[in-house]
């Protein structure tokens, strides 16, 4: 068999899973919580077989002589891929206590397995237009898993949520249109593909429609204006699909705004416009915006929400910069969020699950009773703020480096200022729970507490994800010098 055609697994592999879901002998739990995790750890097998094997492009059907749908993995594509299928499994372990005390469990998992598929067609795809499916299937898969509880306050944000998306992806369609008329090919190519001889005389429209894209795909990474649909649907979904939403499919929103910039525009075109300096001036807005409303919010999962707000627009902000440096930290702050905002947000199931808490305010001593729990969200939380020597910390490294290297008029100090700020505010939302949790004061009724310790499937989850928040610290190389290769062809 082509090596190309392994491909084909880590897409049809979960969606195949999905509706196997509803035979008879899986309605059980015992029997389709081994399924579901085997799946899951086949998937991520799978992705790295892709990863480590794969050269060559797929072509899955041809629509016009010029037009198709194409599967290829380059350098960015193996990194997205593999963090995907990596928090999805995470997602299921932790999944597998959770969701014991939900209900339509068969069909939540049927909707994070097919969400999964298509989130890897997104990151396998070749051209723009197999993006933009995969980027639509993505939203309409994930949707249910933001409306799963069914509450009037879940379905607000499951619909806000699909709402957002698919008018954000709607803006990225007219990127899409405009590039196929003044470019020679919708391919991702390093460096952009514009045809400089048809785009003559048609520069700001092809501004406009770069910024539009943007725009459009920044709204899934949670950018300032169109922001607003990550704290009305983290709150409601289940942890493990909150996890997810906040982890890694904001990160689709990255990606594919990677992909438009830096392999269909081209840096060069986009470097010292507007649409630069109007993209940063946005970014550094989310990033404040989010740090104030999650320093200010006191549901425990919103606050979360927020963050993330500003956390990923952290990425877009290194990305904006045009600047190798800052692509670097943009890229390793992509693994590094994951990673940490997945283990908050099993932190903050896991207490809901064994407290039924959601303030922070009631949270007082939580960390006596669920000390492992709470540990993982201290150190987890260290490194969203960024001290070394967590990830978090190399990661905002070269972001500031990058932005300071710039020479953008304002945005050279400012953006380094604001990441500063935000870091601050970041203490300031995510340290208080830590320390209320594990010294409650000399009033706290201490013969009230009991040992609530989730099983091993969360802790696991947890503790995996904690270790991962530290390697990227200890061993940013892994990461960086990858990508550092990449930079180089696109900036």
């Amino acid at each position: 068999m082509e090596t190309r055609y392994l491909l084909l697994l880590p897409i049809l592999l979960p969606v195949a899973a999905a509706f196997t879901l509803h035979v008879k002998a899986l309605r059980n739990d015992g029997s389709r919580r081994f399924f579901v995790v085997g799946i899951l750890l086949a998937e991520l097998v799978f992705t790295a077989l892709c990863a480590l094997f794969v050269r060559d492009s797929l072509t899955l059907a041809r629509l016009s002589a010029d037009l198709c749908l194409t599967l290829s993995l380059d350098g960015f594509g193996k990194l997205f891929s593999l963090l995907a299928a990596f928090m999805w499994l995470m997602s299921g372990l932790f999944s597998q206590e959770y969701m014991l005390h939900e209900e339509n469990r068969s069909r939540y998992y049927a909707f994070l397995l097919l969400s999964e598929g298509a989130l890897m067609v997104l990151c396998f795809a070749g051209n723009y237009l197999t993006l933009y499916l995969g980027f639509e299937l993505m939203t309409l898969f994930s949707a249910p898993l933001a409306l799963h509880t069914q509450t009037g306050a879940a379905r607000r944000g499951g619909l806000k949520y699909l709402f957002y998306s698919v008018f954000g992806a709607c803006l990225g369609l007219f990127g899409f249109f405009v590039l196929y008329t003044y470019g020679d090919t919708t391919a991702f190519i390093p460096g952009g593909v514009l045809d400089l001889d048809k785009a003559a005389g048609h520069e700001e429209l092809l501004l406009a429609a770069a910024f539009l894209s943007v725009l459009g795909f920044g709204a899934k990474a949670g950018m300032f204006p169109l922001h607003a649909w990550l704290p009305a649907a983290h709150p409601e979904a289940p942890a493990g699909a909150s996890a997810l939403l906040s982890g890694v499919i904001t990160k689709a929103g990255v990606l594919s705004v990677i992909r438009v910039v830096f392999y269909q525009f081209g840096a060069g075109f986009l470097r010292g416009t507007w649409v630069q300096t109007v993209w940063l001036t946005l970014t550094l807005i989310t990033v404040f915006l989010g740090s104030m409303l999650a320093y200010k919010e006191k549901i425990f999962k919103k606050r979360l929400a927020y963050s993330t707000v500003s956390q990923v627009s952290y990425i877009l902000f290194g990305l904006a910069l045009l600047e190798p440096t800052a692509l670097v930290g943009a890229a390793l702050h992509v693994a590094v969020h994951s990673a940490i905002k997945d283990a908050l947000f099993f932190t903050a199931g896991a207490v809901i699950l064994k407290t039924g808490r959601k303030d922070v305010r009631e949270l007082r001593g939580v960390g006596k009773e669920m000390p492992v729990t709470m540990w993982c969200f201290t150190l987890c939380s260290l490194g969203l703020v960024g001290i070394p020597p967590l990830g978090g910390f190399v990661s905002k490294w070269y972001l500031a480096q990058g932005a300071l290297r710039s020479d953008i008029p304002v945005f050279s100090w400012l953006g380094p200022v604001i990441l500063l700020v935000s870091a601050l505010l970041t203490a300031g939302y995510l340290a208080p729970v830590s320390v209320s949790a594990f010294l409650p004061g000399a009033d706290f009724d201490y013969s009230a507490l009991q040992k609530r310790e989730p099983t091993l499937w969360i802790t696991l989850s947890l503790v995996l994800l904690t270790a991962l928040t530290f390697l990227t610290g200890l061993f940013p190389g892994l990461i960086t010098g990858f990508v550092s290769a990449l930079a180089g062809t696109l900036v």
